[in-house]
């Protein structure tokens, strides 16, 4: 299904209101989709053997676990060979605090989501666990001041 002129609009919706609310029973998606249950659980199945629906999950507000700000975090690399990019990424991956992780094709090399408690938390995240990797050269922090719109 990776080409999209596969889904339908009934797929489309299907996909709509499971994104939202991934707990909807059977019989109230099929409600909301405007099918009877089996067909309406015949094409979840299909879309998630598909690969289009990867998995379920709960949402989790961290601030009410105590990880109350979100650092948008920049990051530049001075080297090029693989085993020390490789490294870099294997250490950053398994912090608990990264919570999104990207590699860009520009600069900055790197993009985190780093959620924490606070500013001293943050202070230590960055100077105990990112200064210090090998092939950091640069770490640009940007605190978030208010989330306006996130899909997931």
């Amino acid at each position: 299904m990776s080409n999209e002129n596969i889904l339908d609009a009934i797929d489309r919706d299907i996909l709509f209101h499971l994104s939202r609310d991934g707990r909807l029973t059977n019989v109230e998606l099929a409600r909301r989709v405007g099918l009877t249950p089996p067909p309406c659980l015949r094409r979840v199945r299909r879309l998630e053997e598909a690969g289009v629906i990867t998995g379920y999950r709960a949402v989790v507000d961290h601030q009410a676990l105590g990880a109350g700000l979100e650092v948008i975090v920049s990051i530049e690399v001075s080297v090029s060979d693989l085993g020390t990019l490789e490294g870099l990424e294997r250490t950053i991956a398994a912090y608990e605090e990264v919570v999104e992780f990207r590699r860009l094709f520009a600069t900055p090399d790197y993009h985190l989501r780093v959620l924490v408690a606070d500013y001293a938390a943050y202070e230590r995240f960055q100077t105990e666990k990112i200064i210090g990797i090998p092939g950091v050269a640069r770490v640009i922090s940007q605190p978030t001041m208010k989330r306006i719109k996130v899909l997931d």
